[in-house]
């Protein structure tokens, strides 16, 4: 069960949550870092730097005037710059961990372009039936795919990541496609069971992957226009609509927030994606088995000391860039193929161009003709009107 929706912006109603969660939160994890959690080591460790393979905190101070790391109720995190790709330090980041919530951003920009906003999709008894389902899709009614992604990033809505999945053709298909979208985007540690983020078997993300999948939606104006939407409304029926308020309280309370999304399952913890931009510079932060209620405020940190010393340390690595589509592979008929059009078309060339010549050519001799045969005539006329002249 997650309980991203119960974390909202109003500050009653996140005083009101603070109670709820922190009986579930181990006593002894108030404000004090959790244990190191179960982290498989990752097999694509060194993606983004030698450094990165570490599972402990990496960070190059500089010589003098270093403000130091803040120790934080996390088993993993990144803060990277967004800009030039620069991992400032982390903790653990290829450490795989369950993603919660967090795994709705790498479905967001997988079908933000595969998706036409305006097309309606009908929500299934699959999607209906999740629990929590969130923003209680109704089976057999139509909803616009751009109030799903809204319901998607502002209130976590697990119901409506199904459906989206849903809309591809097939649960099975749009799965492949976030999947695929997370190996183009190099983040190999992801693999994605469920498009929410709910426990699944297997399913995990490392912070490194997480800060890739962020960089993404930040060059995607659709998703930071979703992502950043304060309030909605979901038209759940003809008359009725669910007032929608985004959980991620970064947008409102921190200067410079400018998107990012919060995660909470039982064995993943909290989990969280933070972006924030201060003059110019833009920067990453995330976040993985995080003590309950912490995530944001540990994101904050990150961002703080990123944002103080992103001039002054010397990176631990990089955010890699995304893959470039592949050649398509041709046969050996298809190569065949190819080279006889391009010589086709390279005699065809050829021959227009000698079929212009000659005729340039052509033209030339007539006009030298002509004007030869003009000049005589003009001679003979004067040889004759001179003769007359004389007689």
């Amino acid at each position: 069960m997650t309980l991203d929706a119960r974390r909202i912006v109003a500050p009653l109603a996140a005083v009101a949550a603070i109670g709820t969660l922190a009986s579930l939160a181990p006593a002894s994890a108030a404000g004090k870092p959790v244990p190191s959690g179960k982290s498989v080591p990752s097999a694509n460790a060194k993606i983004g730097g030698p450094l990165m393979a570490s599972t402990g905190v990496v960070v190059n101070y500089p010589t003098r005037g270093a403000l130091q790391l803040p120790r934080l109720p996390a088993s993993a995190y990144v803060i990277a710059d967004a800009n030039t790709g620069a991992v400032l330090a982390a903790k653990n980041p290829h450490g795989l961990f369950a993603p919660a919530s967090t795994l709705k951003v790498l479905t967001a920009i997988t079908l933000l372009p595969k998706l036409n906003p305006n097309m309606l999709v009908t929500a299934t008894k699959m999607a209906a039936s999740v629990e929590p389902n969130i923003i209680g899709l109704i089976p057999g009614r139509k909803y616009r795919v751009a109030d799903l992604f809204r319901a998607l990033l502002l209130i976590s809505a697990n119901d409506a990541a199904v459906s989206l999945v849903q809309a591809t053709g097939s649960f099975t298909k749009g799965m492949a496609m976030i999947n695929a979208e997370a190996h183009h985007l190099q983040a190999y540690d992801v693999v994605a069971k469920v498009p929410n983020g709910l426990p699944a078997t297997g399913q995990v993300v490392s912070a490194y992957d997480l800060a890739l999948i962020a960089r993404q939606a930040l060059s995607m104006p659709a998703f930071m226009k979703y992502d950043s939407t304060l309030t909605a409304r979901f038209p759940l029926t003809n008359r009725k609509q669910v007032p929608m308020l985004n959980q991620n309280y970064l947008l409102t309370q921190y200067k410079g927030g400018i998107g990012g999304k919060i995660g909470w399952t039982i064995k993943a913890e909290a989990t969280y994606i933070g972006m924030a931009r201060r003059h110019g510079v833009t920067l990453i932060a995330t976040v993985l088995h995080c003590t309950s209620l912490q995530e944001i405020y540990s994101a904050e940190k990150l961002l703080n000391w990123g944002f103080a010393m992103v001039n002054h340390v010397r990176p631990v690595g990089t955010l890699v860039a995304p893959l470039q589509p592949a050649r398509p592979h041709l046969t050996k008929h298809q190569q065949a193929q190819k080279a006889r059009a391009s010589l086709s078309g390279s005699l065809a060339t050829s021959s227009s161009t000698s079929r212009t010549a000659g005729i340039a050519i052509g033209g030339a001799i007539a006009a030298v003709l002509c004007a030869g045969l003009v000049g005589f005539i003009l001679l003979r006329r004067r040889s004759a009107a001179t003769k007359k002249s004389a007689t």
